[in-house]
């Protein structure tokens, strides 16, 4: 009795699956072919290469110390104008005068014995060429005499190393710009040791700016300086701001098994809106070709059905055609008849191919041969397959009692 019941419930759920089935796509399966057809265009084509860089300053100066010592006085604040050798900075210069007092003394004493001993080899030279003296009086003379010049000298070194660091004690500006960071305040002791600590950093003309963009290994390959660059930030996502290539960097750069190369963008910032650190999301346009003959790349692509297309009555000449080296094949739509035109192509970007050769202006092509289904009625849409339909409704009203309201 179980078994019997399984198999009289699995072919009522057959019969429903089946009614469902009839109901859904019995009386609309019916497909239809149609020809699409476009016409060739003029229409600018182009491709770009995406990427993510940093605003930076063209010039960026970092200005720092080679002495050590305590910042006695800053005159400069962040975003100060400042000029070339406009003062930044003192620092403490108490240590560097006493040296510098301290190796003029020596050189001082050094020079009176170079010149002591200077006279003093000049008589030992004019007596030994007389023979007055001996070989050794002669040779101890000349020993002396070089080994008080070179002390000297050294301590002439000396005095003018001194004096640089004196001058080094003041901080002044290289170059006109905008001062972008102080990394020090007044009392700040700075130590010169292996490396020279920043004290300031300026940008030149913060109306000329550039972008750092960093270009996936894959797409490199298009990059080439002097293409047009389109680039936003996020601090004004409704402005889009244009620059150039200027410079493709040959070192490549690893993260993360990720090959990236640099990318020097200008950008030009007469409103000041980019800031040095901004995060630029980078389009560049490797390919730009205005007002070119276009076709959508599938019309390179259709291949004619002849038996299909009698169908519709639309002739097909020449359905076998085939293009010879450096052509393609494209079929243009004249009336009822599908004509094969042999073209040249030329660049692509995205479905669009330039055609520079064999195609006027607004002719028509085909694009291909589509089938469609026809749309289900919003009653059929709207009503489910497994429900009873509504009675049937007579055109006049029943028993003629029916009236207008």
């Amino acid at each position: 009795m179980k078994k019997s019941k399984k198999i009289s419930m699995g072919i009522a759920l057959a019969a429903v699956c089946a009614a469902g089935l009839f109901l859904f796509t019995g009386k609309s399966s019916k497909h239809t072919l149609s020809l699409q057809t476009a016409q060739a265009a003029r229409t600018a084509i182009s491709n770009s290469v995406t990427a993510t860089g940093t605003v930076e300053p063209v010039v960026k100066v970092e200005v720092g110390t080679q002495v050590s010592g305590i910042i006695n006085r800053i005159y400069v604040d962040f975003n100060s104008d400042v000029k070339r050798g406009q003062l930044l900075a003192e620092m403490d210069k108490v240590n560097l005068e006493a040296e510098l007092q301290s190796k003029e003394a020596v050189l001082a004493s050094s020079k009176t014995e170079f010149e002591y001993q200077q006279r003093n080899y000049t008589r030992s030279k004019t007596l030994y060429e007389k023979q007055l003296i001996s070989d050794t009086e002669y040779e101890t003379a000349t020993y002396t005499y070089q080994k008080a010049k070179n002390s000297y000298e050294s301590n002439l070194a000396d005095m003018t190393r001194v004096r640089r660091n004196l001058e080094y004690a003041i901080i002044t500006s290289p170059i006109d710009g905008v001062v972008i960071n102080r990394a020090v305040e007044e009392g700040q002791t700075v130590a010169a040791g292996f490396s020279t600590p920043t004290l300031f950093t300026i940008a030149k003309d913060l109306t000329q700016m550039r972008v750092i963009a960093d270009v996936d290994e894959a797409d490199i390959g298009q990059v080439e300086e002097g293409q047009n660059v389109k680039f936003t930030v996020d601090a004004y996502p409704n402005d889009v701001f244009e620059g150039k290539v200027t410079q493709v960097r040959l070192e490549a750069t690893t993260t993360s098994n990720v090959v990236t190369y640099e990318v020097v963008i200008s950008a030009y910032n007469p409103e000041l809106k980019l800031k040095p650190g901004l995060t630029a999301s980078v389009t560049v346009y490797t390919l730009e070709r205005p007002n070119v003959l276009a076709v959508p790349g599938k019309a390179l692509r259709f291949v004619p059905d002849a038996e299909a297309l009698k169908a519709m009555n639309i002739a097909v000449e020449n359905p076998d055609m085939e293009a010879p080296a450096g052509k393609r094949v494209v079929w243009k739509r004249e009336g009822n008849t599908l004509k094969p035109v042999l073209v040249t192509a030329g660049t692509s970007s995205l479905n669009m191919v330039e055609i520079t050769e064999g195609l006027a202006d607004g002719e028509e092509i085909v694009l291909e041969l589509a089938e469609t289904t026809p749309a289900p009625t919003a009653e059929a849409a709207g009503r489910s397959p497994f429900m009873p339909g509504p009675p049937n409704r007579s055109r006049s009203g029943s028993n003629g009692s029916g009236s207008n309201r």
